[in-house]
């Protein structure tokens, strides 16, 4: 049975440990203190859908906390997406003294708006669960509340911070290069940053490093005949089986390293197959009494470093060479 994505959002009293300054501890008790504005204000930001190619939902969410940064004091911009084909970007930017901070989120989630999973449900009197709570408009969410947290004691003033809030964290636009042209830019000007995006599931640690991602595509074609000749020799097993093969082995050889994912997001196979380039919607014909003709798969790969993603690109690259035709064709030549 398929089951919709559940994302939970642990609220919990700040810790006042006794080695935090004064300052600091005044600090917590501010967000204490207005723990439920954040909930209201999270609750709003769920509701509205900002799947990343819902361009006007990704734009509503960014109107939203653009008045929040607004209010605190930030020069807000909205960098226009057009050229790398996504809704944008929201820029904001406080000047003061001190080292210059960068604080980093993003306004978009994986759930579209034809996805079942769309509104924000409290499950008790601490947890709640909604698309993109924990990815990451809860993170959003911390990230204004610590700043009002800061002006609230006098801190604000003190600092020099510009927020970056992406509108294509999930499917980053393209041309790349210009999708992440502020970020660089911004980053290299910047002493110290800091990403708000949920690492680890635990409200107590931080995450120093994570995992670099890409993607990836998989393309197999097949003879398309009636279905009562699938693997003869001249016809072989068909696109579908061909993929399904490559998908099996990728899990066999590639599961096991806890520094290593790779995901198949999406797939579509028969007779024609058509995917977007943006990789989100496509669509497949076919008939069941019909050799499949393609298959294609996309998805996505996380890795620890550039040298361990060459290592499962060469794998990977190897299980998709040893074709079922190949092989066929291989046993047959060896049975003559």
């Amino acid at each position: 049975m398929l089951r919709p994505l559940h994302c939970f959002l642990l609220l919990v009293p700040t810790a006042l440990s006794a080695q935090l300054a004064p300052v600091e501890r005044a600090v917590a008790r501010q967000v204490d203190t207005h723990r439920h504005e954040a909930v209201a204000l999270l609750e709003r930001l769920v509701n509205l859908n900002s799947g990343t190619m819902n361009l006007a939902g990704v734009r509503a969410v960014g109107d939203v906390l653009r008045r929040e940064l607004d209010a605190l004091g930030f020069a807000t911009r909205w960098e226009d997406g057009a050229p790398f084909q996504r809704a944008g970007h929201l820029i904001a930017e406080r000047t003061g003294r001190g080292p210059r901070v960068l604080l980093i989120g993003h306004l978009d989630t994986v759930f579209e708006p034809e996805h079942p999973f769309q509104r924000f449900e409290p499950l008790d009197s601490v947890r709640t669960r909604g698309p993109g709570i924990t990815d990451m408009k809860g993170g959003d969410v911390i990230l204004v509340q610590a700043l009002k947290a800061l002006r609230a004691e006098g801190q604000l003033d003190r600092m020099s911070i510009t927020v970056v809030l992406h509108g294509d964290e999930e499917l980053t636009g393209e041309p790349r290069a210009l999708a992440r042209k502020t970020l660089i830019e911004i980053a290299r000007r910047s002493d110290i940053a800091i990403g708000f995006e949920d690492g680890d599931g635990d409200p107590t640690t931080a995450v120093i490093a994570r995992r670099g991602y890409t993607s990836w595509l998989l393309t197999s074609t097949g003879t398309p005949a009636h279905s009562s000749q699938v693997f003869r020799a001249d016809i072989g097993p068909g696109a579908i089986y061909e993929a399904s093969r490559v998908l099996q082995e990728f899990r066999e050889r590639l599961t096991g390293d806890p520094l290593v994912t790779f995901n198949p997001g999406i797939a579509l196979g028969g007779t024609t197959v058509a995917l977007d380039s943006s990789m989100v919607h496509g669509s497949a014909a076919g008939k069941s009494n019909v050799v499949s003709a393609r298959m294609t798969v996309a998805g996505d790969l996380r890795t620890i470093s550039p040298d361990k993603l060459a290592e499962v690109k060469a794998a990977m690259e190897s299980i998709v060479a040893a074709s079922l035709s190949s092989r066929s064709m291989r046993r047959e030549a060896s049975s003559t």
